[in-house]
């Protein structure tokens, strides 16, 4: 999938900025039925199968449908468990990018990925109260990076007492291993399922605190992928499994060297001191000679926070990378607006382009996470940051910096909380 962008001055581009927040609309049933058909191939070809558990105590609707996020079939899942109910979709905004008109018949909510949107709430209890609509929320926000959950938004029990509908979670196995985000867009053979059941009743809602609603939702979002694909014997013998891997195990486990590492076929290889790990069909890495420091691809990805949280801790941590720069102001395009530079420290980011023209600055507190993407829409890997009234889209010219970069906005959004709190 590709996305409209048009070569554009800055000046030119943040005169576009939207003005009207748009309601709303219910669900179209002849585009719902497109969708619905659109997604009989891939749910075939997986041979989807689906449960539902509980779903009495959810009643028929509306409900708030929390689901965790892997890859683009999770769309056509919900197509195939909802219809021909209708739901709206909490999306984020680049989805409407040259194509408004057809995301506002399907019902979906536009919004900024890990930006404080308080219309957004306004939009969900339209669709729940007046269109009489389903709301579907990827509460992670964004596609987990290494099969486990994403950092959730705090005291979303908060946001679902005032709701005061059923919340349903939709929970997929086999859709991660199928298509992983850091394997570049191709898809394995492998088969997926999915399990739908009432999290949390009406009367649960109103009984239960925000603390206690909150860690139901931690719970729902515990999982492991790897873990799941290893207990269950899942081999995945396409040759280009540890294509692009990489991408999330930047740093040597063996020598500590980062940008070093290249996923190609089968293996994962350090070009700094040629340690070489074989991708088993079980999803386990394998040192070809000496130690395997992490065999489990979820314990390197912690061990590498482990060293970002370090880094922070001791003031050696920053970002200082070229970019190519894309602004969203509208849904007409993504402007290009050409090249500059990011940064990123323990103060925050810092975007400089267009001769000095756009200079933004982001504080560490502004989010919880980091949007972050690889092959965005087919232009490249992209770390966004931004407001509610314009997003930077941020192509790095070069090394794999996307994973560490997330972590470390993550990492230093918990450590200058923890801060603020203590002091």
């Amino acid at each position: 999938m590709k996305i409209k962008t048009i070569k554009a001055d800055i000046d030119e581009a943040m005169a576009h900025l939207r003005t009207e927040r748009k309601r709303p609309k219910k669900p179209n049933l002849f585009f719902r039925t497109l969708v619905r058909m659109a997604a009989i191939p891939d749910l075939k070809q997986t041979n989807f199968r689906f449960t539902k558990e509980n779903m009495d105590a959810a009643g028929q609707g509306p409900w708030m449908i929390l689901m965790n996020h892997s890859s683009f079939i999770d769309l056509e899942i919900v197509s195939r468990l909802m219809y021909p109910k209708p739901y709206c979709i909490v999306c984020t905004s680049d989805g409407f990018v040259g194509k408004e008109w057809l995301m506002r018949e399907l019902g979906c909510i536009p919004t900024e990925k890990f930006v404080t949107d308080l219309a957004m709430i306004g939009d969900i209890k339209y669709a729940l109260t007046k269109l009489s609509a389903s709301v579907l929320m990827y509460p992670e926000a964004s596609y987990s990076f290494d099969g486990r959950a994403t950092a959730l938004p705090r005291r979303l029990g908060v946001l679902f007492k005032r709701l005061g509908v059923p919340i349903v979670m939709v929970t997929t196995k086999g859709a991660f291993a199928r298509d992983p985000l850091y394997n570049g867009l191709q898809k394995r053979k492998v088969n997926v399922s999915a399990e739908m059941r009432c999290l949390l009743s009406a009367d649960d809602l109103n009984q239960k605190s925000v603390a206690e609603i909150d860690e139901i939702l931690d719970g729902a979002f515990s999982f492991d992928n790897f873990d799941w694909q290893r207990k269950n014997k899942i081999e995945i013998n396409e040759p280009f499994r540890a294509d692009g891997l990489n991408r999330i195990l930047y740093k040597c486990a063996s020598c500590g060297v980062e940008g070093q590492m290249e996923g190609k076929g089968e293996y994962l290889v350090c070009h700094a001191c040629g340690k070489k790990y074989h991708l088993t069909t079980l999803g386990e890495l394998h040192a070809e000679s000496g130690e395997t420091e992490f065999s489990h691809i979820p314990d390197w990805y912690q061990w590498e926070r482990d060293e970002v949280r370090r880094e922070l801790k001791n003031g050696s941590y920053s970002l200082d990378v070229g970019v190519d720069v894309g602004v969203l102001t509208d849904f007409t395009a993504i402007r290009m607006v050409g090249e500059g530079r990011l940064t990123h420290t323990t103060d925050g980011f810092t975007l400089n382009a267009c001769d000095g023209r756009l200079d933004y600055h982001q504080s560490p507190t502004s989010s919880y996470g980091l949007y972050s993407d690889y092959y965005w829409y087919e232009i490249g890997d992209m770390i966004c940051i931004g407001n509610k009234k314009v997003l930077y889209y941020c192509f790095p010219h070069s090394g794999d910096i996307v994973a560490k970069t997330r972590i470390a906005a993550e990492e230093l959004y918990k450590l200058k909380k923890q801060s603020s709190t203590e002091e």
